[in-house]
């Protein structure tokens, strides 16, 4: 059986954790501890870089999310969530990119006042001003369907569904919308993170923050 290791307060983590449970693949989860478990000895022979998600899939491993995403999208594909047609590939491999390259890391800024974390002011304004661009181009591009390729949930939905709800939708309504249905989705539900979770993590997460800096 598949393996899945995962943290539920891991947005990349729940990228994997949606896709497993939207096509119905029985696996395993094991949880890393982000206290120290991913620098253990039993997980870095699996990941060396130390992060989590990563799975091991028939003695295969794989590390990274949006690599796990196409792994799975590939040796299990039903149902389907990558477009057949050109123009919609596109449209689904820009979203997964602009989330992961260019949306959160400039949330990370906008994180640390959250957990007691100092940040400079004009990094603060760079950070909003991305993700103002960011949230103003997928406001464009969902336009007024209901996801982001026509009605075909895809992988641009569990990519950026995994981080946008996140984040204030006031002024992108369309956004706003879309985040709402996909809240309805039963793999939302099983793998959103408790608060309890998540305020037993903020010092782990603020550990981490204060090696990113």
């Amino acid at each position: 059986m598949l393996k899945f290791y995962y943290n539920p307060i891991s947005v990349n983590a729940r990228r994997v954790w949606v896709v497993l449970l939207e096509k119905q693949i029985p696996f395993e989860p094991i949880l890393v501890n982000l206290d120290g478990d991913q620098f253990h000895d039993n997980f870095t022979a699996i990941n060396p870089l130390q992060r989590i998600p990563a799975i091991v899939d028939n003695g295969l491993r794989v590390v990274e999310s949006l690599a796990i995403l196409d792994y799975l999208e590939a040796k299990y594909p039903t149902p389907s969530l990558m477009p057949s047609e050109p123009e919609a590939i596109a449209v689904v491999r820009m979203i997964e990119t602009i989330t992961v390259v260019e949306l959160q890391p400039a949330t990370i800024p906008l994180t640390r006042p959250l957990v007691g974390l100092e940040v400079e002011p004009w990094k603060l304004e760079a950070a909003q001003q991305r993700v103002t661009i960011v949230l103003r181009f997928f406001e464009e591009l969902l336009n007024q369907q209901t996801y982001f390729v026509k009605e075909e949930f895809t992988l641009a939905e569990v990519v950026a569904g995994t981080l946008v709800p996140s984040l204030p939708l006031e002024d992108y309504p369309r956004l706003k919308a879309w985040s709402e249905r996909l809240t309805q989705r039963e793999s939302w539900q099983q793998t959103v993170a408790h608060p309890e979770a998540i305020e037993a993590a903020l010092p782990n997460i603020r550990k981490i923050l204060e090696h990113r800096s």
